[in-house]
């Protein structure tokens, strides 16, 4: 599953924006072969007083904390791949902000600690998991 905690100071993203981001990471995702189920994008409002960067207030931030569980990328290529993916995908949201700070980094996380509805996620590429992408819901397998 990847999880999106994206945090960023008031008036960062509208309502649409963030509609928009969530679908066309949910839909990279899907192009890669997970259910949309999967994909889950939180935006969390942090005000300019709270986020601190060099021990500093940021007038205008985003920090994207992303966890990669239901796949990994194999070697330091593809992982190089998925940061200029990312950048590409929070690129138009980031033109015309003054003063901006941004980072995003992204944690590979064992997928032996990971369950969806109490169940252990089918094995990649497997019948159990072709049927959960084409459902896109959980199901027993």
């Amino acid at each position: 599953m990847p999880l999106w905690a994206i945090h960023h100071t008031p008036g960062f993203f509208t309502d649409e924006d963030k509609r928009d981001l969530a679908a066309r990471i949910t839909d990279h995702y899907e192009r890669a072969g997970l259910p949309r189920f999967y994909v889950v994008v939180i935006f969390d409002e942090i005000r300019s007083e709270n986020l601190y960067v060099g021990g500093e207030p940021t007038s205008v931030g985003l920090r994207v904390v992303i966890d990669h569980i239901a796949r990994h990328a194999p070697d330091k290529q593809r992982r190089n791949g998925i940061a200029h993916w990312i950048k590409s995908i929070l690129q138009p949201y980031l033109e015309g902000k003054d003063n901006l700070h941004w980072e995003f980094h992204v944690d590979e996380t064992s997928e032996d600690l990971w369950m969806i509805n109490g169940l252990i996620p089918p094995p990649m590429g497997s019948d159990a998991e072709k049927r959960w992408v084409a459902q896109n819901a959980v199901s027993a397998y």
